[in-house]
């Protein structure tokens, strides 16, 4: 506590040392861009585009285009108006000193006729193709969410129906379904995962259900987020829980600027600018290592981890009906944990991690794709989508059983057992994959089609070099005779080898049709082929909003999501076990009311029934099959105040019931994610120029766990005493509560050309434990909670 309490000093000291060192002039910069209409990409005439507060604006010409000039350096908001559309609201217009702010922005049609001022339409928002559970986050409300220290994945763990794993996971869960089974477009190219450390092989070999630790996307890099917690149209398949989308931002056509962010866990830099009349280019390079970090907290036998992302977009105007982007990630990993990071004298039972395991972990993700955007006529467009990406992982796993004390302290790490190449997985994943988009509108309905081609690449290998003892089972697990209190991990029941190229293909018709002023009705309808799982699956859908006068409405979705077998559970089969794709019928009915422009409430109850899960009998086996069942209910209820330039906020209550059965005799369990009461509260103020002070509040029950006894010298050898942890129920108890306060500041001065920055961003202050995960360790027969205390971020930006 005393070390934590010190670094909370220093950390303030440093901020504060050098806010009072900083003084600069403002002068004036230039706001330009491109107003369209955002269901047929036209370019609108006439638009108006206001800035907040001053007496400055202008009018979109023939070609959509604007210009404001001689704003003085600062951050204002503004409006855009047009007849026969919504307002559009921009929270954040950053005025840099010499420098030109430029943005393309898409208005939404007008809904029905209001009496009053219309509803100001942040991006995403208010669209009837998403009556339903729909949010948008701007890129200034993702960097200002206290504790997320800019991850994208943690500030939607705010959101109302969204759970998370606790501070030291980045992923998300989303309405009684885990982190796994979301749809991740970036740029309409569909993704693998968007975090580092996720999934199968990084902590113990099997499919980690907490997800990730952090963000593939650094600070700032996402320019508009689009988030459907459930109901989404059948544009979008193959997982079906929720729809993530998001924007990479663009590069500015007018002037260039260069930034740099600097704390405890690394750097990063960005370039955006243009590259010639037609072509402008953002880049990004991040990395991260997890070592100064370790060192300012004293932390003890640690892990190296370190990370990577790199990227570069370019988007070019080739001419008035075709707009060009290219896009290209890199995101390597190498987190490691050796025998010469444990030392002696240390507790075990204090540990963050899994106490004896070593491994070397080796991982990248990839992804070059091309989007093209061609206007057809005044009332259609089409998309065409090429993309490559690819995610290898090569984890190896080793054993380390040290000697210990009674009390679970390492007397002299030389002595024990030591194996650093136990296990291996490797996990490579590659797609080239093509989409193709056509939108048209008509008088009252809107049409999309589309299709979907890929060609997937897996090749597997999960390998154990010798047999090994699992101190870990179930009740239910089979086992040679009663009184054997531990599994043996045979090699010919846990080795696979897998390489092939399957193809899948998709095609779907959505549509979106005015029925009357007020009612909008959206059928859909989606096919797939998977070739892994050999199967065809029809997935039709149906939402739709009515208005109930100038400022509510009721809506409501209902459908069938079918959801791909992971591959890693494709590859590891024997022959002839063909898995299939999980289904789920999902319903959906909603209240909303606007109470001004960027204040809304809105209320949904939602319903879900699944079939085909998959689900494995045997723990220490590969085998698995599609006998789960089960069901998830809920309701959500949320207060949102979008960003203005002064305030923006949301609070949040979600209940949520999710229940499984593997259908093994066991019975209905809690799946993993149940978690009935989940509260937030975040407010962040932003009271001159210089200052912003965010804060966020978050409450949730328990995560439920494995209900256990403990067996001791289940090896009958007193010479090697060893204790086994027995499952007597799947989840059948919980955590501690959840509960965690985030407070984050940001200080920020126009330079003479450019703007200087610098923040605190401290997550979980209350010096609660982020409680994720009881680990047992059979050298002691001690479960002890592992998690997070106090996570201190600081750093600076300067933007030139």
């Amino acid at each position: 506590m005393k070390t934590k309490s010190r670094v909370k000093t220093q950390v303030i000291t440093v901020f504060l040392s050098m806010v009072s060192v900083l003084s600069f002039a403002q002068t004036a910069g230039s706001f330009k861009g491109k107003i369209l209409d955002q269901s047929t990409k036209q370019p609108i005439v006439g638009a108006t585009i206001q800035i907040e507060k001053t007496q400055l604006g202008a009018n979109s010409d023939t070609t959509g285009l604007f210009a404001i000039n001689h704003i003085p350096a600062g951050t204002y908001a503004g409006n855009i108006s047009c007849v026969g559309f919504q307002t559009k609201h921009i929270s954040e217009i950053v005025i840099t000193s010499g420098k030109t702010y430029y943005t393309e922005i898409e208005v939404l049609e007008e809904i029905a006729s209001l009496n009053e001022a219309t509803v100001k339409a942040f991006k995403g928002e208010n669209n009837p193709l998403t009556p339903v559970s729909a949010f948008s986050l701007s890129r200034e409300e993702i960097f200002r969410n206290p504790g997320a220290q800019g991850d994208i994945m943690r500030a939607l763990a705010s959101l109302p129906g969204v759970v998370s794993s606790g501070a030291q996971y980045s992923a998300i869960a989303a309405r009684g379904q885990g982190t796994q089974d979301n749809v991740y477009m970036v740029d309409d190219i569909p993704m693998f995962n968007l975090s580092h450390m996720e999934a199968e092989g990084f902590s113990s070999g099997f499919n980690d259900p907490n997800g990730g630790r952090f963000s593939i996307f650094a600070p700032r890099i996402i320019d508009n987020v689009q988030f459907q917690n459930g109901g989404f149209d059948a544009v979008y398949g193959r997982k079906s829980s929720s729809y993530l989308g998001l924007g990479i931002k663009e590069g500015n056509k007018e002037t260039w600027s260069f930034a740099g962010q600097f704390d405890l866990l690394g750097g990063t830099v960005f370039a955006d600018g243009p590259i010639s009349k037609k072509t402008s280019v953002f880049a990004s390079a991040r990395y991260q290592n997890f070592g100064l970090l370790q060192r300012v907290l004293s932390m003890e036998n640690p892990t190296s981890v370190g990370f990577g992302d790199y990227l570069v977009k370019t988007t070019t105007q080739i001419n008035a009906k075709n707009k060009l982007s290219l896009i290209a990630m890199y995101n390597p990993e190498t987190p490691r944990r050796g025998i010469e990071d444990v030392g002696s004298g240390y507790n075990i039972n204090d540990d963050n991690s899994l106490g004896t395991i070593l491994f070397d972990h080796r991982s990248t993700k990839t992804l070059v794709g091309l989007n093209l955007r061609t206007l057809i006529d005044s009332k259609s467009y089409i998309k065409n989508v090429l993309y490559f990406r690819s995610s290898t992982v090569d984890n190896t796993f080793g054993n380390f059983t040290p000697s210990l004390d009674e009390e679970g302290v390492i007397l002299d790490p030389r002595f024990g057992r030591y194996e650093d190449d136990l296990r291996r997985i490797k996990n490579n994943q590659a797609e080239i994959g093509y989409r193709s988009i056509y939108t048209k509108r008509f008088d009252k309905l809107t049409v999309t089609a589309g299709i979907d081609a890929m060609a997937i690449n897996l090749d597997h290998e999960r390998n154990i070099t010798r047999t090994d003892t699992v101190f870990t089972f179930r009740s239910t697990d089979p086992r040679p005779s009663p009184g054997q209190y531990y599994q043996i991990l045979d090699p010919s029941l846990y080795n696979s080898t897998f390489e092939k190229t399957a193809f899948n293909g998709s095609g779907y018709v959505a549509a979106s049709w005015k029925v009357a002023s007020g009612f909008t009705l959206n059928p859909s309808i989606r096919y797939d082929y998977t070739g892994f799982t050999e199967q065809h699956t029809v997935s039709p859908r149906l939402s739709g909003s009515v208005l109930l006068g100038d400022k509510q409405s009721i809506n409501f979705s209902s459908g069938i999501y079918y959801q791909d077998a992971a591959y890693s559970d494709v590859a590891g089969q024997s022959g002839g076990n063909t898995l299939k794709n999980d289904r789920t019928f999902q319903n959906i009915i909603g209240y909303k009311y606007q109470f001004s422009g960027d204040l809304k409430l809105v209320v949904e109850g939602w319903h879900k029934q699944f079939d085909d899960l998959i689900v494995q009998p045997n723990r220490v086996q590969s085998y698995l099959n599609n006998n789960g069942t089960g069901y998830a209910y809920g309701g959500d209820v949320s207060v949102i105040k979008r960003l203005s330039q002064k305030w923006y906020g949301q609070v949040s209550y979600s209940y949520m019931q999710s229940k499984r059965d593997d259908n093994n005799g066991s019975g209905e369990y809690d799946y993993t994610f149940n978690i009935p009461h989940n509260f937030s509260l975040l407010g962040s103020f932003k009271p001159n120029e210089k200052w912003i002070f965010s804060g966020k509040f978050r409450y949730s029950t328990g995560r439920p766990i494995d209900a256990y006894i403990v067996h001791e010298n289940v090896l009958n050898d007193p010479n090697k005493i060893r204790y086994s942890q027995e499952i007597t129920a799947v989840n059948g108890k919980r955590l501690a509560d959840y509960v965690s306060l985030d407070i984050r500041v940001d200080y920020n001065v126009p330079m003479k050309e450019g703007m200087f920055s610098a923040f605190v961003d401290l997550a979980n202050i209350n010096n609660q434990f982020n409680v994720n995960a009881e680990i047992f360790l059979p050298q002691t027969g001690r479960v002890f909670n592992s998690g997070l205390g106090v996570f201190p971020t600081f750093g600076v930006r300067v933007e030139l």
